[in-house]
């Protein structure tokens, strides 16, 4: 245990942000450094617990007892090697992950939490720029060959591990360059690209090849792939978006946020669809529309209101959704931050009952309703209907489950039983493997949309199970089974 009493003299501690009228002329990350003194105490209010509920928070079964005590013992190059014991990626996780270990540390059941996350990115973070975070190819090859389809959080994983394995890996991403959502879909002011590409430049040393601008199922079909290769390992996500079919939705100016996020992502800003000068309305209220919200900012939205369907959370954890859950609450990201410094609304129980248009068929507005809660199915509030201004809508509303179609039409044409679950995702059994014989689901394409520890936990399973079959044994981790859920 780094300090029997560091729960009880120190108070949790989260790096600043920079001010909002800084930030929000810039694309870069919005948190300024945390010293390392104040990093050391972080640590120190781990507790070593005896049941360390944080590894059944968090699907990768982080060891985060062991490097919050390295940390405060100041052991930085044990404490890296500890964290890239279960997870790949801690520089993604760090910072994009809402951090379910947090929620079921044992010190949040009556104080704040252990600030797990910073402590995990300042390890990473620390690790590369000491260069300590170096290749490891593998000691022999096996011959066999692996294609990963898709570069997301699941897909990299799995082509890390086979690779590390001794196995021939290929990732196709259909996009130009490698990262999947994580390159396109994130902005840059909540992760700088350099994070992947250092990462990208190791997974190359060791071995890997990535294929880009390769849309598998169009320009490589199913067939040619099983030809060439002696697995498949499907991690292609859940990109299919969720849609609202409502008078008007053909109005020039509304689009998937996944439409309007990845060409600003490549700009910096300088987008072909811009919220410049423009009345931007948000519809989804989590991440996604949080990451529209700051990319409008930047742009210079003339303003900018998010809607929700849902009533607004709570501020505290409920009765309903007791430790060690992961809770639904109130959140003010950074994006929020600015939406409120700058004027801007956030309205929750409100549905969008039509898309107005103008003489051009250009957007012009929105019309509104408030509505009951999900028990009363929504149903909406009469007197209350209104119209707000509004050029330019995202649709932030989740997604879906994987995009049918082409490879996945072809793969469920030769499966030996249901090639989807009754979700629409890829169906696994517990080795990950579909009902193709050799080819592998890992990540949301399998389980639906879900948070970036679990696709690289799903990534690193999926790996062993692939590993496996090509080898008839495996010596690399299993961190979940297809099955395993959060704790609810």
């Amino acid at each position: 245990m780094a300090d029997p009493k560091g729960f009880l003299t120190h108070d949790r501690e989260l790096p600043q942000r920079r001010p909002v009228d800084v930030r929000i002329r810039d694309w870069r990350e919005v948190y300024d450094a945390f010293p390392a003194e104040k990093l050391t105490r972080q640590a120190a209010r781990c507790m070593d617990c005896g049941i360390p509920f944080c590894h059944n928070g968090c699907p990768l079964g982080n060891l985060i007892p062991e490097w919050n005590d390295l940390v405060y013992r100041d052991d930085w190059r044990e404490a890296i090697e500890r964290l890239h014991a279960t997870n790949n990626f801690p520089e993604f996780t760090g910072r994009l992950c809402p951090a379910p270990c947090e929620m079921a540390c044992v010190l949040g059941i009556n104080a704040d939490p252990v600030a797990i996350k910073r402590v995990e990115v300042e390890i990473i973070d620390r690790a590369f720029a000491e260069g300590w975070v170096t290749p490891q190819p593998p000691l022999a090859r096996t011959g066999k060959k692996v294609a990963v389809v898709g570069s997301g959080p699941a897909g990299l994983a799995a082509a890390q591990q086979l690779t590390r394995a001794g196995h021939d890996v290929v990732v196709f991403e259909r996009a130009d360059a490698i990262g999947g959502l994580l390159r396109y879909g994130i902005p840059e002011f909540k992760m700088e690209k350099r994070n992947i590409d250092r990462r990208i430049e190791q997974m190359a040393a060791e071995g890997t090849e990535f294929r880009t601008g390769v849309n598998v199922g169009v320009d490589v079909t199913a067939a040619q792939l099983r030809a060439e290769f002696d697995a498949i390992v499907l991690a292609g996500g859940a990109t299919a978006w969720r849609d609202l079919p409502v008078p008007g939705r053909d109005a020039e100016g509304v689009y998937q946020a996944m439409e309007y996020l990845p060409p600003a992502n490549k700009g910096f800003g300088d987008s072909s669809i811009s919220a410049r000068g423009k009345h931007v309305v948000v519809i989804g209220g989590g991440d996604t529309g949080a990451d529209c919200i700051g990319t409008a900012v930047r742009q210079g939205a003339a303003s900018i209101t998010q809607l929700e369907i849902m009533p607004k959370p709570p501020a505290d954890r409920p009765g309903s959704q007791p430790w060690p859950t992961f809770p639904m609450l109130f959140k003010m990201e950074s994006a929020h931050e600015e939406l409120a410094e700058l004027g801007g609304d956030r309205v929750y129980a409100v549905s969008t009952t039509e898309f107005v248009k103008d003489a051009e068929g250009r957007l012009a507005a929105l019309r509104l309703i408030d509505v009951e809660g999900p028990a009363a199915g929504f149903k909406p509030v009469p007197g209350t209907e209104r119209e707000i201004p509004a050029q330019l809508v995202t649709l932030a509303m989740g997604f879906l489950g994987p995009e049918k179609g082409g490879l996945l039409t072809e793969l469920a044409e030769l499966s030996a039983g249901e090639f989807f679950d009754p979700r629409g995702n890829v169906a696994r059994n517990r080795s990950y493997q579909t009902g193709v014989d050799g080819v592998f689901a890992a990540g949301d394409m399998g389980r639906g949309q879900s948070l970036i520890v679990w696709a690289i936990a799903e990534g690193r399973s999926a790996a062993a199970a692939v590993d496996e079959y090509l080898t008839g044994q495996t010596a690399l981790p299993v961190a979940i089974p297809p099955t395993a859920r959060p704790l609810v």
